[in-house]
């Protein structure tokens, strides 16, 4: 009896993982997101799918950082030919750049309003569309009971949500969204001892998961794909670490 009862619990709790957008994948379907020691954060080590994801960034570096990354994930999302809708109000982006992380600007429709109450309706309207790989809203920012609507749309339609919260160290409000993370530009180090500017490189830190714990990492973009950094710079790498602890 306490075998069954334990069976019929675990069960429940992966189904509602998979509502909040935590699928087991095999590992050797290809699924994986790349992301190394920062998928393990997550429930079954699973990058969360078909839910809200929240980007905090308090400078115009910072926005870029996310950006960048937030790219990198969108050609995961968009490899089997499905579009993505990106909304800002003040769009800083030059769309050919996105081909560098792996994305086709062709392939992402570009809005630009001018009021939030637009940006957060079409954000909603745009994830009902299960068409679509991917919905990014840039927004200062966003309540709970906002995030907790969009988070609902998210668990029917399973379109995966992407809101970047520009200039928000004034506005750190509790949300509902799966994942809080703060991308922060990281040197990059130079290709062969040659002069110029190496790979993009990022400090991750995945500030809160729902049903799990984050941490902070280090990551650059080379070969099409996420791989993490060893640091040739002891010192932030010490710093680095003692955020985690």
């Amino acid at each position: 009896m306490i075998v069954e009862k334990q069976e019929i619990l675990a069960k429940l709790r992966q189904q509602l993982l998979e509502m909040q957008g935590y699928k087991s994948l095999p590992e050797a379907s290809g699924n994986s997101f790349g992301l190394g020691p920062i998928e393990s954060c997550f429930p079954t080590s699973t990058f969360p799918t078909g839910t809200i994801h929240e980007f905090l960034a308090e400078s115009p570096e910072e926005a870029a950082a996310s950006e960048g990354f937030m790219t990198g994930l969108l050609s995961k999302l968009m490899e089997n030919g499905r579009s993505c809708l990106w909304i800002s109000q003040e769009r800083k982006l030059f769309p050919p750049s996105l081909e560098i992380f792996g994305a086709d600007p062709q392939h992402i429709i570009f809005i630009d309003l001018n009021y939030k109450k637009d940006i957060l309706w079409v954000l909603e309207e745009a994830l009902k569309c299960e068409g679509l790989a991917c919905v990014i809203a840039e927004l200062p920012d966003v309540d709970f009971a906002q995030s907790r609507r969009l988070q609902l749309v998210t668990e029917k339609s399973h379109v995966t949500g992407f809101i970047l919260r520009k200039r928000s160290k004034s506005r750190i409000s509790a949300t509902a969204c799966t994942a809080r993370w703060a991308i922060k530009p990281y040197p990059s180090a130079t290709i062969n001892n040659l002069p110029g500017v190496g790979n993009p490189r990022w400090e991750i830190n995945l500030i809160k998961v729902k049903n799990a714990e984050g941490g902070t990492f280090l990551l650059e973009w080379a070969d099409n794909r996420f791989l993490p950094v060893e640091s040739s710079h002891p010192v932030v790498l010490k710093e680095v670490k003692e955020k985690i602890a």
